[in-house]
């Protein structure tokens, strides 16, 4: 989830429009890419539970 805004990065569905494919694991996404909601980095996010 973004610490920032609150987005959730789901693994099943990936971030197509951003060039991850469905399906990709959170440790595969890089480094450089950001939230698609705010533009944070990927270390602005944290492992949650839902």
């Amino acid at each position: 989830m973004c610490l920032i805004c609150g987005w959730i990065y789901d693994e099943a569905a990936g971030d197509p429009e951003h060039g991850i494919a469905p399906g990709t694991a959170w440790a595969a996404v890089p480094m450089n890419w950001t939230c698609p909601e705010c533009g944070a980095r990927k270390e602005d996010f944290e492992m949650v539970q839902i």
